[in-house]
């Protein structure tokens, strides 16, 4: 945008339902990463949620086409949301590396979860690459390689 011939700041505004679904499909990955069966009560605990509203986020990730979800079934991941719920991860774990090993501060992890959810591709490459690529969070759990890790 120009404005009196100067270059106006773009703000972007990310919709709150945008980073609840995000949560949703980092928390089933997380548990699947762990080798668990995600199921509606391992979700609920780990977000801190009640079971009904699990359930009510499972209907619209399933209507979404993000997850499969049939009434008492495990949960699964599409390829769509297998996508989102890695690049949540990733994002997550990349922003601790850089407070704790670059920055040398305390890892705020609701500052994290507040980044996270804004993080572009590009960015989030640019980070890895300027991090040198690490393999490891500083909680000793896997990152998941980008295209700049290959």
């Amino acid at each position: 945008m120009q404005n009196n011939g100067k270059q106006e700041e773009e703000l972007y505004i990310g919709t709150a339902e945008s980073e609840h679904i995000e949560m949703y499909l980092k928390a089933i990955w997380y548990i699947r990463e762990r080798g668990r069966e995600v199921k509606i009560r391992s979700i609920a605990k780990l977000l801190n949620v009640t079971q009904p509203s699990v359930v009510q986020m499972l209907h619209k990730l399933n209507n979404d086409n993000l997850v499969n979800y049939k009434k008492g079934n495990v949960v699964e991941m599409t390829a769509k949301g297998e996508r989102i719920g890695k690049q949540m991860i990733r994002n997550t774990r990349l922003l601790e590396v850089l407070m704790k090993d670059s920055l040398k501060i305390e890892i705020d992890e609701e500052m994290v979860c507040g980044i996270e959810h804004h993080m572009k591709t590009i960015f989030t490459d640019a980070l890895c690459t300027l991090l040198k690529h690490p393999r490891k969070c500083p909680h000793g759990h896997s990152i998941p390689m980008g295209k700049c890790c290959r």
